[in-house]
Parts: structure tokens; sequence; C-alpha cells
């Protein structure tokens, strides 16, 4: 065997905050179930409030150019000829 020391007490200090923030996640995920609970008791539609949540997370320049790309492609799409293997699937 070999003269290496292991600090145990400084390992169980690491186990014990991650076990302790896993705890915490799981008690915020449990609060953001509620309010989205209580939204939707209150009528509100859920996954648009995610949608809503996902684009304040983003770059607004990011999200205003993704949207002009899909505006683009959308209008693209619709003024192009019907394909006719398409028509068939």
């Amino acid at each position: 065997m070999s003269d290496i020391t292991i600090p145990g007490g400084r390992i169980r200090s690491f186990i014990e905050r991650i076990e302790n923030l896993d705890t915490e996640l799981q008690e915020l995920s449990e609060q953001k179930k509620e309010v989205f609970s209580e939204a939707k008791g209150e009528g509100f539609d859920v996954k648009i409030l995610k949608e809503i949540i996902k684009l304040r997370k983003e770059d607004k320049d990011e999200r205003d150019e993704r949207e002009s790309l899909l505006d683009l492609y959308m209008r693209a799409m619709e003024t192009a000829p019907a394909d006719k293997a398409a028509k068939a699937a």
C-alpha cells in the first residue's frame, strides 16, 4: 500500500454540499410546478408561459434574427409551387 492520505473529511464536505444542492434543486422544481399549476388553474396556457420564459432568456438580436429567418422561410415555402411528389405523400 502507498502512503497517500485521502482527506476523507474534505470529500465528505463536497458530497454533503452536492447533496444539499440536489435537495434544494428538487424543492425549487416542486415550487416551479406549483406556480405553473396555479397559472393553469387561473386559465393561462402553460406551454405559452414556458415559451415566453424561453424567449426572455434569449438574446434579443438572436431572437429577432431567428424570427426574421423563420418568416423568410415560411414566405418562400408558401410562394413555391407545390411538388408533385409531396402531394402524393
